[in-house]
This record gives structure tokens, C-alpha cells and sequence, in this order.
């Protein structure tokens, strides 16, 4: 598993500096060279990265102002490429957490991403769902419960199949404990979704600081066994 991220550019030569740079990182670029397109995929898909070709490329600041209202990478990280017409300064104000200026070396953009790869793998934990099965007793309205079994976990939630059927938009307390450790968690949530079928998806709304801890050092563990040996030490990095 690598990270992912996507070139908004028009000019040849980025992606043939970018990619073997970044393929040394373990991550994978995907070229859009048009803003409009760009755009549409930035609402379709997630990515750990977002690199945007601001001076160079009709469109470009717009998509790079755009980009934090996007549902799906509204959080990625996101690097503005410069060649003169937009500020250092105006691209941070527009939303991005790097700036390659142009004409981009291997060293520069070597740099640049180094600095940035534990913010990449971080976004990738935070997104991350882990197919896993194990029991939760859901407690909701007045003194009602109910056993479930999880069928993916993440930092923000979990999908679950219900023996019975879960009231939507109910908020609701979960006990569970993670698998294969002697973390057992009590947090608050709310029922995000429900079918007729017994599935529904929770969203956590309220967790303890030490519960947070180890529901992120297990999420940890278990995306660095699918991550390359380049990403593992950053993926706990603080």
C-alpha cells in the first residue's frame, strides 16, 4: 500500500521530475492536466497529496482555493507549484501547507516532500479503515442495548452489522475492546447511517484522550504491516 497523490498540471516536465522522486517515497502520482477534470476527481476521490500547478495552468488557484471545501480531501495535503505569478504568501492563504517554485530540481522537490511525509501519513491513518470483526455493545435512549459486530474501524468510526435495528441519527455510547490487545474503549458516537438490514455506520463524536491513544496506536500497528519499510517510521511520527 502507498501513498497517493495527484498532479494538477499541464507542463511536461513536472511529472517526469515528480514521479521518480516520489516513487522512492513509496508514493504514486496520478497527472490530471486540466483544471476543470481536476476538479471533478478531487470530488470523486481521496488522495494523501494534492499538487497543484497554480501560475501555469488556467484554473489552477481556483482549484487550489477549492480544494479545502471538498468533502473528500478537504484535509490532504496540499502543495502549490509557483513560477512567479502567485506568492509564497497568497498560496498559504489559499490553502496550501507546501510551495515548490518552478523550475523544480530533484533536490527541491526531494526536499519538499520529505518534509511533508509525515503529513501525508498521517492523512492516510486518519482515512484509514480497518476490516475487522469484533463485538460492541451499543447503549442508546433510555437504558437500551444492543450487541453488534464491527465489520471496518477507523480514527472516526466504525461500520458495524446490528442484532436488531439501530435507530438513525441516534446518539448512542459504545463499549468494545480492540482485538488482540488489553485496550478496552468507552466512547460516545452517533448512528450515521442505518438499514433495514441491520448495517449501519458510527460516527464517533466524543473520545477520551487516552481512548484516542490507543484506538490510533492500534490503527497504527495495523496499516504499517501494509505499508513499505520508507513510510512505516512516519506513519507514528508526532
Amino acid at each position: 500500500m502507498t501513498l497517493e497523490a495527484l498532479l494538477i498540471s499541464r507542463d511536461p516536465e513536472v511529472p517526469s521530475i515528480l514521479r521518480p522522486t516520489l516513487d522512492k517515497m513509496a508514493v504514486t502520482v496520478e497527472v490530471c492536466t486540466a483544471a476543470t477534470a481536476g476538479g471533478e476527481i478531487l470530488v470523486a476521490r481521496k488522495f494523501d497529496a494534492v499538487i497543484v500547478d497554480c501560475d501555469d495552468l488556467p484554473g489552477g488557484i481556483e482549484i487550489l482555493s477549492a480544494l479545502r471545501k471538498t468533502r473528500s480531501n478537504k484535509s490532504s495535503v496540499a502543495f502549490a507549484l509557483l513560477n512567479g505569478k502567485t506568492t509564497t504568501q497568497k498560496a498559504f492563504e489559499l490553502g496550501a501547507n507546501f510551495v515548490l517554485q518552478k523550475p523544480v530540481t530533484p533536490l527541491n522537490a526531494t526536499r519538499c516532500f520529505n518534509a511533508a511525509l509525515t503529513f501525508m501519513a498521517r492523512e492516510r491513518r486518519r482515512y484509514f479503515r480497518h476490516a475487522v470483526e469484533m463485538e460492541v455493545k451499543v447503549m442508546f435512549g433510555q437504558g437500551q442495548e444492543m450487541m453488534a459486530t464491527t465489520t471496518n474501524l477507523s480514527e472516526g468510526g466504525m461500520a458495524v452489522r446490528c442484532r436488531g435495528k439501530l435507530p438513525r441519527e441516534a446518539d448512542v455510547m459504545l463499549q468494545f475492546k480492540l482485538p488482540e490487545s488489553n485496550s478496552s474503549l468507552e466512547l460516545k458516537a452517533e448512528v450515521a447511517w442505518a438499514d433495514d438490514l441491520g448495517r449501519a455506520g458510527i460516527r464517533f463524536t466524543e473520545v477520551p484522550q487516552s481512548s484516542q491513544y490507543q484506538l490510533e496506536k492500534w490503527l497504527t500497528e495495523h496499516l504499517e504491516k501494509q505499508m513499505p519499510a520508507v513510510l512505516r517510521p512516519h506513519l507514528s511520527a508526532r
